[in-house]
């Protein structure tokens, strides 16, 4: 039986009480997702008691599982469990609000006084991404590749994908790798657990994953029929969001792929961004705010990041209130678990692939690139700096290098 603090919260009351607690975890969880899933056990299985440890262990199982930022999924899902669908959107907005104004915000800066900053701590920005970046290929591959299928899987992908750099064959390489772990793979059962307490009927799953379905079908078509600017930015990061498994790092791939080729973003501008991102608490697909407010193309600015933002979350909404009722048949199929451990392997190619290009080709172009570079990664790995405070060093360090000898 539950303690009694865990009974759910109803009401405007209850979302409000979601809404605080998630706000001032969005103003402080810095550190990643493996970082924010540990902020959200202490702040509601040990301290609120919102739910038990099991409990949690399997929420973060199904969001692990699922397409999509799996913090933000765990946040949604007990927002959902404490108030209801407006304990959800609670739970996103004070969790999302504040990354995603401070990268609106900094997208602005850059757009009106771009020309009077330092050009080195913007390239400073650029060589920090390469530290994040490895250190998250390094911490996936040791997780998720773990055998030689799996790494042969993981570098075959990202040797397709450098070879054919494009949206659709990113999208190609997942299916290919769900395909071959199939036929590879042979998963343990897995053990015992507790059945998660978060309702919610088939009849409103059933709706929300036709919902999802629909629109990833169906905005493509759309953005065909009525080509303007705001379908084809909703289309591409609706997308980006529906398709994205391992985590925040692995959608800077599909996002470069959607928005340099046709000119929305620059690489320069796309990988400063990132970089900024790293700096700021919160998910990582709040880049998405940047990139929207940064378009060269309207809508931009305040209304570009939002439209982006919602786009790239809502699949995770939609896949958080369809799979729940299903969650128990899906975590005990051996074929579905299968399919993921390729598809786990092919993400690190991903990622891997990006680590080349876009992120290292843009990014160190000399020995004082490389170093920066590699001071940056030690500084993350084995100093174990927080990263806000590595990236503010890599844009003074980078400031520095660009001063005359």
């Amino acid at each position: 039986m539950l303690p009694p603090r865990q009974a759910t919260a109803t009401g405007a009351a209850g979302a409000w009480e979601v809404f605080l607690a998630f706000l001032r975890l969005g103003l402080t969880s810095f550190g990643g997702p493996i970082a924010h899933l540990g902020y959200f056990r202490e702040e509601f299985v040990a301290r609120r008691r919102w739910l038990s440890e099991r409990s949690y262990a399997d929420l973060v199982a199904l969001c692990q599982f699922l397409p999509g930022p799996a913090s933000s999924q765990v946040g949604m899902a007990l927002g959902l469990s404490r108030a209801g669908y407006a304990g959800a959107l609670a739970a996103w907005t004070g969790f999302t609000l504040p990354s995603a104004l401070a990268l609106i915000l900094f997208a602005q800066g850059i757009a009106t006084w771009g020309e009077a900053l330092p050009s080195g701590a913007l390239h400073g920005l650029k060589v920090v991404a390469v530290a994040v970046v490895a250190q998250a290929v390094w911490g996936m591959a040791r997780n998720l590749c773990t055998d030689t299928p799996r790494i042969t899987i993981m570098a075959a992908a990202a040797c397709a994908v450098l070879l054919r750099p494009t949206a659709l064959g990113q999208i190609g390489v997942i299916l290919a790798a769900g395909a071959l772990g199939l036929w590879l793979f042979k998963p343990a059962r897995p053990e015992s657990h507790d059945q998660l307490t978060i309702r919610v009927g088939r009849g409103a799953a059933s709706l929300s994953l036709g919902l999802f379905l629909a629109l990833l079908l169906g905005l493509p078509l759309l953005a065909e029929l009525w080509p303007n600017q705001a379908t084809r930015l909703i289309d591409s990061f609706y997308r980006a969001g529906s398709l994205v498994f391992g985590g925040g790092h692995v959608v800077l791939p599909l996002l470069q792929a959607e928005v340099v080729p046709p000119g929305w973003v620059d690489n320069d501008t796309f990988l400063a961004g990132y970089g900024a991102a790293q700096a700021v608490p919160g998910p990582l697909f709040t880049f998405s705010a940047f990139l929207g407010a940064s378009s060269k193309v309207a809508p931009n600015g305040w209304l570009g990041g939002l439209i982006c933002l919602i786009a790239i979350f809502a699949p995770s909404f939609l896949l958080v209130i369809g799979a729940l009722p299903f969650w128990e048949r899906l975590r005990g199929s051996m074929r579905v678990q299968a399919a993921l451990a390729g598809i786990n392997a092919a993400v690190v190619g991903l990622l891997l692939a990006a680590l080349y290009q876009p992120v290292w080709t843009s990014a160190i172009h000399g020995p004082g690139d490389f170093g920066l570079a590699l001071l940056a990664l030690v500084a993350l790995m084995v100093w174990k700096l927080p990263p806000w405070l590595v990236v503010l060093l890599s844009g003074i360090a980078g400031w520095l290098l660009a001063l005359p000898a």
